[in-house]
């Protein structure tokens, strides 16, 4: 029992972290970081994997807050204004950002989702996108990406699934 009473504790001290890091970027950008909010934002930053705003509800409800589901949208739109959370389009579900700790470079981060596990990883995308650019500006077309989304299989699925082979 103490690995995995070990992993809980990391996990909390991960996200208290996060929402330390989150808390200041509501107080840098001048958005206010509401009870809700914090709350919307911890629950998805208790995982490493997206999940969607029935689930954020749910959750809530289990620990005694109900609400309706636009309460957790519109706490949703603001943690992604202030850039704490991402959404994964293809899922419809959100994630906490996982580069808060680092210093703002203005570059693109692209996003690899494993569809084993769910846990989603964030890396600097910036090559790609420019990429994107390029390519549609000499075919002279407007882009509007804003993300850029990989699905695969990270390296600890990969690893057991090798180890059952």
């Amino acid at each position: 029992m103490a690995p995995h009473t070990s992993e809980e504790q990391r996990n909390k001290e991960r996200v208290k972290t996060t929402l330390d890091q989150a808390t200041s970027i509501f107080a840098e950008k001048n958005i206010r970081f509401t009870d809700l909010r914090r709350k919307v934002f911890e629950e998805i930053a208790s995982t490493t994997a997206s999940v969607g705003a029935y689930e954020v509800l749910d959750r809530l409800a289990k620990k005694g807050t109900r609400l309706a589901p636009i309460s957790v949208y519109r706490a949703l739109d603001a943690l992604l204004e202030a850039g704490v959370v991402h959404r994964l389009e293809s899922k419809n579900a959100y994630f906490a950002c996982s580069r808060l700790h680092l210093p703002r470079t203005g570059r693109r981060p692209m996003f690899l989702s494993c569809e084993h596990c769910g846990n989603v990883f964030e890396t600097d995308g910036d090559d790609i996108f420019k990429s994107i650019d390029a390519t549609a500006r000499a075919a002279k077309f407007e882009p509007r990406v804003k993300f850029v989304e990989v699905s695969g299989t990270c390296l600890e699925c990969a690893a057991k699934r090798k180890d059952k082979e």
